[in-house]
């Protein structure tokens, strides 16, 4: 892995994207363990938001959306 105080994008991105996945992760098996709706519902809904920020970064990573590209500022 390179060095975490890389100037390189890409590498700052991938591993934001694996934290965000670990979290996500962790609140859908929490999900799981609590009984009460609304807690449920609030992780379930923190979930979502992560898989966003997930996507987010890796359409950035991969330059697949419009506002990524350079030229566009």
């Amino acid at each position: 892995m390179k060095n975490e105080q890389s100037g390189d994008p890409a590498t700052h991105t991938r591993h934001m994207r694996e934290r965000f996945e670990e979290m996500r992760g962790h609140l859908r098996k929490d999900i799981e363990r609590v009984e009460e709706p609304q807690l449920r519902a609030m992780f379930e809904t923190a979930a979502e938001v992560i898989g966003g920020l997930h996507k987010a970064f890796s359409d950035y990573e991969k330059k697949n959306e419009t506002a990524w590209q350079k030229g566009n500022d």
